[in-house]
């Protein structure tokens, strides 16, 4: 494993946890997943977004979301922190500070300054990462793997939130400064589920030189948007 510490990181519904699991058991890394499960308040803020009042920064749950989030992310920082942690080297599906592209999507601004408060509190004393992957797919395409995968409690995502957060990301990274960074477009290219794709990232990783590099596989011969048989989609990477 050449990278010690690597995040898989992107929007709802890209694969980021899939990819992460399939790299850490690669390379028998440790692994460590965000649990949206233990998060008391995440179903009932997704049913506020299937309302009126529930979309965009109004959402009545959003900042116990965000904050039971943020808590739950400091308590897996403080593990990695400790001696040894990162001998095997480290695979997790979350930055630490994706908590906070999702806060100013959903928080009004006194509950975001009063997070911002707590958010600063403690992200200086998380470990950085390695090297991020950051996998991107246009909000569609995004859509449409979520409903592929039918979690009950995302059914009320919409495909403006996927948008906005797609959009969350590229402002995060085009002023990011943090670790090197690999963006890939994934939505004709399945590195968990496609031997051939998962030995060209890990030749690409093993290649990587960053700060910041840009993946994006030509379509093959016959396979659309997503993988499928069928028209390709437009919109490809997004380069900062």
């Amino acid at each position: 494993m050449r990278f010690a510490h690597v995040v898989v990181e992107g929007p709802i519904g890209v694969g980021k946890t899939t990819l992460a699991r399939t790299l850490a058991a690669h390379w028998g890394a440790r692994l460590v997943l965000e649990q949206p499960a233990e998060n008391p308040y995440l179903a009932r803020f997704y049913e506020h977004m299937g309302t009126p009042q529930g979309r965009g920064r109004g959402n009545p749950l959003a900042l116990q979301t965000q904050l039971s989030f943020l808590f739950q992310r400091v308590e897996q920082m403080k593990e990695l922190g400790q001696g040894g942690m990162f001998d095997h080297g480290v695979v997790s599906d979350f930055l630490f500070a994706k908590d906070a592209i999702f806060a100013m999507l959903t928080l009004g601004d006194e509950d975001l300054a009063l997070y911002r408060q707590i958010y600063k509190r403690h992200s200086a004393q998380t470990p950085q990462p390695d090297l991020v992957i950051w996998l991107q797919a246009e909000p569609d395409v995004l859509m449409a793997r979520i409903r592929r995968r039918g979690i009950e409690m995302e059914r009320h995502i919409t495909e403006d939130y996927l948008g906005s957060l797609c959009r969350g990301y590229v402002r995060y990274f085009a002023n990011h400064r943090g670790a090197p960074v690999l963006a890939i477009n994934t939505e004709v290219f399945h590195p968990s589920e496609n031997p051939a794709d998962f030995r060209q990232l890990l030749d690409r990783i093993d290649r990587f030189e960053g700060p910041f590099e840009l993946f994006d596989p030509p379509d093959p011969p016959g396979r659309g948007a997503d993988g499928q048989i069928g028209d390709t989609v437009a919109g490809g990477l997004i380069e900062l």
